[in-house]
């Protein structure tokens, strides 16, 4: 048995309505009664105390019912891909020692910007990262048990997915750097398209790339390659980020794919123009 499966949250009860119904018989009895009682209830602050946990209360049902109404609309292969990648991006965000206010800001801004979430899917990243925090899994089992539940393109994509948090943060430490790599090695991705992937970020931090060698880069290839292997190169990049492969993993995770392909099929062309 898996010990990773994803857990469904239990939907918000209603256990605060009684508060409600208490201040609405209040407002529906008469009006000098009320008063009697408000004044009583003020010389205490306890109106004011009611109010708050109203409040509190109320914000609170509201978040737990938008995460559970999202995560029941999401197959749970979404679900455990998420709920997976964010407990590895926090583990790698552990290296030093600890998780810093700046990493964790790093990996909502990933969600929120590239994968584009909106209120109610960060509503519920945010709970995943706050669980994540806590949870006592080590980076091998949780690395174990990916590599166990989905194939080589999911694969793909997490460590995709990994070098863009490692290249979004002002800082890229080499402990990040070296341990991306060794999760790709364990995952079983190849050379290959480690080179691709690697090879594509730390060309967008450099500067002063010409368009052929980005392009080249781009399809995982050096200064030099020929007709012959720029199109072999585009074909089996097509075949691996084809978005139908990931497509059981969610919306958001397919456009990953699609926008990968875009820069395949624009790097493609641009060569073969030149060619």
């Amino acid at each position: 048995m898996n010990q990773y499966n994803y857990q469904y949250r239990q939907r918000p009860g209603c256990g605060g309505c009684l508060l409600f119904v208490i201040l609405f018989f209040l407002l529906a009895g008469n009006v000098r009664g009320l008063f009697a009682i408000m004044g009583f209830l003020l010389s205490g602050g306890l109106i004011f105390l009611l109010f708050l946990v109203g409040v509190f209360w109320g914000f609170s049902y509201l978040v737990r019912h938008k995460i559970s109404s999202y995560e029941r609309s999401q197959t749970e292969s979404h679900n455990e891909f998420v709920n997976l990648l964010i407990q590895i991006l926090v583990q790698i965000a552990r290296i030093d020692g600890r998780v810093s206010r700046e990493e964790l800001s790093t990996i909502e801004n990933f969600f929120r910007v590239q994968l584009r979430y909106n209120y109610d899917q960060m509503l519920w990243v945010k709970e995943l990262v706050k669980e994540a925090q806590q949870s006592p899994a080590s980076l091998d089992s949780l690395l174990s048990e990916f590599k166990s539940k989905f194939a080589y393109e999911p694969r793909l994509i997490l460590v995709e997915l990994i070098y863009q948090v490692v290249f979004s943060g002002e800082k890229r430490l080499e402990p990040e750097m070296e341990l991306a790599q060794k999760i790709a090695n364990y995952l079983e991705i190849n050379q290959y398209d480690q080179q691709t992937i690697r090879s594509r970020y730390t060309r967008r931090a450099a500067q002063g790339a010409s368009e052929e060698a980005r392009c080249l880069e781009v399809l995982g290839l050096s200064t030099g390659a020929s007709a012959v292997e720029i199109k072999k190169a585009y074909y089996k990049l097509s075949m691996k980020y084809h978005p139908d492969k990931v497509a059981h993993l969610g919306e958001e995770f397919k456009k990953v794919a699609e926008e990968k392909m875009k820069e395949i099929n624009a790097a493609y062309q641009f060569l073969t123009k030149i060619r």
